[in-house]
């Protein structure tokens, strides 16, 4: 830290405290906000990649949906949305495996 104190008092680098480009980016605005038409991308199989090697060739245990949800969120108004459609969504999943078990004791 007093490394940083020493850099900041130093008048060659005195405008790099108050110029906005340098400023750390507020974290409501790292991530980019996409609306409820691209929500699948977050629980679709057709977007979901493992991950074994990474760039580098090291051993790596990761999803892409990891690295999706990284970079994007939903928007709010969205956001409200996809908890209820989650909850949707696993309802029927339950309801399709319920009729499948039901299927498969009347055969």
């Amino acid at each position: 830290m007093s490394s940083q104190e020493e850099i900041l008092s130093d008048g060659r680098f005195s405008c790099v405290a108050r110029d906005p480009r340098f400023w750390e980016m507020p974290e409501k605005e790292r991530k980019v906000k996409i609306d409820k038409r691209f929500r699948a991308m977050f629980h679709d199989k057709k977007f979901k990649l493992r991950y074994t090697v990474d760039k580098r060739g090291r051993p790596v245990n990761y999803t892409s949906t990891e690295n999706l949800k990284k970079f994007y969120a939903l928007s709010e108004s969205d956001s409200d949305l996809s908890e209820s459609d989650n909850k949707e969504l696993t309802a029927k999943k339950k309801k399709k495996k319920k009729v499948k078990d039901k299927g498969e004791a009347d055969s």
